[in-house]
């Protein structure tokens, strides 16, 4: 008995009263399982990283107020900022900061959020600071 010789030329039994399986089924039999379906999705989630909201000082908030009334008064110029901001996750507590570069549009005060020529918008309670770009007054970073 050889390299299953006296096998490998015998057909697959075949049953009157049970189809034969389609190939796609057979295959189906030996796909990997999961036995926990979305168990690699739930470790991942826990394993993602977040920060958390930093309280500002009195003085940042007040440097803050003066970066958003200078920006009020130059609109018409359109001015290039760069937003730092808080973006709250929506899973799980904390959050992560970005940073938005633009021309600011407008300032939204019915929803109180500065608007991007690009249509983007940063809600004024999530900032953190304003930096006027190129050679404007003011452009000190704030921290």
């Amino acid at each position: 008995m050889r390299d299953y010789e006296d096998i490998k030329k015998m057909r697959r039994p075949q049953y009157a009263d049970l189809p034969p399986m389609s190939i796609h089924d057979r295959a189906a039999q030996f796909a990997p399982f999961a036995a926990l379906v979305g168990y690699g999705d739930a470790v991942e989630e826990t394993e993602r990283l977040t920060e958390g909201r930093r309280e500002m000082e009195e003085d940042e908030i007040g440097e803050l107020n003066r970066r958003l009334a200078e920006l009020s008064e130059r609109l018409k110029e359109r001015p290039k900022i760069r937003v730092t901001y808080f973006i709250p996750d929506k899973k799980k507590s904390g959050g992560r900061y970005a940073s938005k570069i633009g021309n600011a549009r407008t300032i939204d005060l019915y929803d109180n959020r500065i608007i991007f020529t690009d249509g983007e918008a940063v809600a004024v309670k999530d900032m953190y600071s304003i930096v006027f770009i190129e050679g404007s007054v003011g452009s000190g970073d704030l921290r």
